[in-house]
């Protein structure tokens, strides 16, 4: 399991990317606007450095629903390897069987 401070700052930058995410969008479309004067790109350059740096989505970790784990993560599931496989053995996932040729 997962430190909870660890769980909660994630849970934190989610929110907050949420928070900036139109924001972040308005200033990335000028810089990435070939028509854009170069007084206007450096102050919008200037407005994105002002923008929190957990406001951007990349710095997002995805966690296993259940234990917070972050590596081996299955994105469909919401779940780790780990976590994915017990639930799969005793049958707890809909539509998911043991492979067997």
């Amino acid at each position: 399991m997962a430190k909870k401070s660890i769980i909660e700052r994630n849970k934190k930058r989610v929110a907050l990317a949420a928070k900036y995410a139109a924001k972040r969008a308005a200033i990335k479309a000028v810089l990435a606007n070939p028509e854009t004067t170069d007084e206007d790109f450096f102050a919008a350059r200037r407005k994105l450095a002002k923008i929190p740096r957990n406001a951007s989505p990349v710095r997002q970790r995805n966690r296993c629903s259940l234990t917070g784990r972050p590596r081996a993560y299955i994105g469909k599931f919401g779940l780790s390897r780990l976590a994915f496989r017990e639930l799969a053995t005793f049958g707890q996932l809909p539509g998911v069987t043991k492979a067997s040729w």
